[in-house]
């Protein structure tokens, strides 16, 4: 199930993400040769008009191909404005593109041959979009009704819950299979109930217990419950402390107004964006001086795990979880790193500045060495992934 949720929320990212990318070079007027979801191998794929839409079995990625993009020898050879004009107006009249001679309009459509304004347009759109439906979705958990946690000395008791927000690795509780997220509905031993449900008295409760101690608890709609003995050991920084081995927190479910949702929602966005640049910052900066920790990176494996963790707390938690992914994707594709958004925007305004196309030959390297780049880095976080789990 972790798996089809994670494949699902990468699906879906990486939709809108090239959606936006196929809809502002459709607006641009530039030839569009592919919409795919995934990297090749191709699984199957259909042709509507002059695009192809594919899907791929490796469901990490996806690109929009548009013609001229990668500055192949016709398609990028420069076209005076006055004269892409005129082809474009011939293939809109029928006697270029599709029913006429598309050496002319096909040309003029290219990626390289249009305004150095739309081509960056183009490159950014993709990134827009994932900032776009971070947004939203904070927006809308936050009409919703966001879980959150609350002070034991302020909360609304109607509302408010007793939450299990982590179990300890071999802990009674962990081998008693209590989840992560389950709602504790109530808590007794031999000699009587805890009739105050929150994490103090639910810490006390424990540790002043004669024998094993019986949670109640519901997840998903369904009510469980687990009689477990506290035990010395779960704890390393406390050995001798019997515990069961779960940390807890009073949560309450919020919701907002339409304007506080709308501010709310704007600075999540923006704090969050802010605090992933400054990490990721921070990080590519330690690696230029070999000093970065590989271990503070999370690959596909990883995040695969933290989406099934997110789920485990519910719906509205792993939409968050999702806009969190969203908006990293969109800090990631601005790196000017070539292959990457950033990059070949970097390419665009370099053209833009020196008034005259880079050589194509030379740009092509560049970009595949960036994409080398990107398949080391994704192996080696993904191989940390597994020593992780094993």
């Amino acid at each position: 199930m972790t798996i089809i949720l994670f494949i699902a929320v990468l699906f879906f990212l990486i939709l809108v993400h090239e959606l936006g990318h196929f809809v502002t070079a459709k607006w641009a007027k530039m030839r569009v040769d592919e919409f795919a979801i995934g990297f090749p191998p191709r699984l199957f794929s259909i042709k509507k008009g002059e695009t192809e839409y594919s899907i791929n079995l490796i469901p990490i990625g996806g690109y929009v191909k548009i013609f001229g993009e990668n500055a192949s020898s016709e398609a990028s050879s420069p076209v005076p404005s006055e004269a892409r004009d005129r082809r474009y107006e011939r293939s809109e009249t029928g006697e270029g593109g599709q029913n006429g001679d598309s050496s002319n309009s096909d040309g003029a459509r290219a990626f390289g041959n249009r305004p150095k304004l739309h081509q960056a347009i183009v490159l950014l759109a993709g990134v827009t979009m994932n900032v776009l439906v971070a947004w939203l979705i904070f927006f809308a958990v936050a009409m919703i009704g966001t879980p959150t946690a609350v002070s034991e000395t302020d909360y609304d008791v109607e509302k408010a819950f007793l939450t299990i927000t982590n179990t300890v690795p071999n802990s009674p509780a962990d081998e008693a299979g209590i989840p992560s997220g389950a709602r504790v509905v109530g808590v007794q031993t031999e000699e009587g109930s805890l009739n105050t449900l929150t994490p103090t008295n639910f810490t006390n409760f424990v540790e002043d217990a004669d024998g094993p101690v019986t949670i109640h608890y519901t997840h998903k709609g369904d009510l469980g419950s687990a009689t477990i003995e506290p035990r010395s050991g779960v704890i390393e920084s406390e050995p001798e402390r019997e515990v069961v081995g779960v940390a807890t927190a009073l949560v309450e479910n919020k919701k907002l107004g339409a304007v506080d949702a709308l501010i709310s929602a704007t600075q999540r966005t923006v704090n969050s964006l802010w605090a992933i640049t400054v990490g990721l910052s921070s990080f590519l900066a330690s690696a230029f001086t070999l000093s970065a920790n590989i271990e503070e990176v999370t690959g596909p494996i990883g995040i695969a795990g933290m989406v099934g963790d997110a789920a485990e707390f519910g719906f509205v938690t792993l939409m968050v979880f999702t806009a969190f992914i969203s908006l990293n994707l969109a800090v990631i594709n601005l790196l000017p790193i070539p292959a990457l958004d950033g990059g070949r925007l970097l390419f665009v305004i370099a053209e833009a500045i020196i008034r005259r196309p880079i050589n194509p030959e030379w740009m092509a390297r560049v970009n595949l060495a960036g994409f080398a780049l990107l398949i080391l880095l994704m192996v080696a976080v993904t191989y940390n992934d597994l020593l992780r789990l094993f």
